[in-house]
C-alpha cells in the first residue's frame, strides 16, 4: 500500500531546494560567472552570406552579379527598359534578365553587344567588381556619352561619375545644346533635378513655368513634371544636370 505523501514536507523541499539554487548562483557570480536570464541571450552571430553594406545594399559575391548590377545600373541611367535595351543588343528580354540577376555568365560578344546598345565602353561593365568602389573620377573632358530615351537632336550628355551603390542614384551630367539642337519640353523621368547654367542663355520650361536661365542660374524641381529647354536665347549654351532619385 503506497505511502501517503506529506504536503508539509513537500514544501518544505521546495524550499530547500530554491534556497540551493540561489546559494549556488551567488557562489557563481562571485566567481565573475554571469547567469543568464530568457532575455539575456545573445541573438545568433551571422553568416558571412547575411553581411549588409552600411547603406543597405547588396554585397557582390560574384563576377556575374557585378556585370548584371553594372548593365542594370547604366540602363536605367540611360532610362531604358528591359525590352528596349533587348532589342538594341539583339538578345532576348529573357536572357537580358537573367544577366542583371547575375544568374548566368553572359559571352563577350554578349557584353560587347550590350555595352555598344547603352553606348559605353566594355571595361565599364566590369568595373563593379572592383574591391574598391568608394569614389568615381572622370578627368575633364572624359564623361562618357549617354544616349537617354527622349534625347533630341543636338542635345550631349556627358555622365560625369556613377553612383558608388545604395538605395538612391546619383547621376551628374554636363549637358551641352548645339546650334541645331531642338527645343523640347517634354522630357520626363523619375527623381529630383537639379540645374546649374554653366554658358548661355535658355527659357526652361518645368509644367506651365518658364524660367530664364544664365550663367550662375540654378533650378531645383521634381522631374516627374514635364520639362525641358523650350528656347534657346543665346548660344553656346551648356549646362551642369544632377538627378537624385530611388533605385
Amino acid at each position: 500500500m503506497p505511502l501517503k505523501k506529506n504536503p508539509e514536507m513537500a514544501s518544505e523541499a521546495k524550499r530547500a531546494a530554491k534556497a540551493k539554487m540561489k546559494t549556488k548562483a551567488k557562489a557563481k557570480a562571485k566567481a565573475g560567472f554571469k547567469t543568464k536570464s530568457r532575455g539575456d541571450e545573445a541573438p545568433p552571430r551571422k553568416s558571412a552570406s547575411t553581411l549588409a553594406t552600411v547603406s543597405g545594399a547588396p554585397v557582390v559575391r560574384s563576377l556575374e552579379q557585378a556585370i548584371g548590377n553594372q548593365v542594370r545600373d547604366y540602363r536605367k541611367t540611360a532610362h531604358l527598359t528591359v525590352s528596349e535595351l533587348a532589342h538594341e543588343a539583339s538578345i532576348s528580354t529573357g536572357m537580358l534578365s537573367k544577366i542583371e540577376n547575375g544568374q548566368i555568365s553572359a559571352s563577350l560578344g554578349v557584353l560587347q553587344d550590350l555595352a555598344a546598345a547603352l553606348n559605353i565602353k566594355l571595361t565599364d561593365l566590369l568595373r563593379g567588381h572592383e574591391k574598391s568602389r568608394g569614389c568615381s573620377f572622370v578627368k575633364a573632358g572624359s564623361g562618357t556619352s549617354i544616349r537617354r530615351r527622349g534625347t533630341k537632336v543636338g542635345h550631349d550628355y556627358q555622365l560625369l561619375g556613377q553612383s558608388v551603390g545604395g538605395d538612391v542614384a546619383f547621376e551628374p551630367y554636363l549637358i551641352t545644346l548645339s546650334d541645331d539642337a531642338e527645343v523640347y519640353t517634354e522630357f520626363r523621368h523619375e527623381g529630383v533635378e537639379f540645374i546649374y547654367m554653366l554658358t548661355g542663355e535658355v527659357a526652361y520650361i518645368h509644367g506651365d513655368q518658364s524660367y530664364r536661365l544664365t550663367p550662375g542660374d540654378s533650378l531645383l524641381f521634381d522631374s516627374a513634371e514635364l520639362h525641358g529647354p523650350g528656347e534657346l536665347i543665346k548660344m553656346p549654351i551648356s549646362y551642369l544636370s544632377i538627378i537624385v532619385y530611388r533605385r
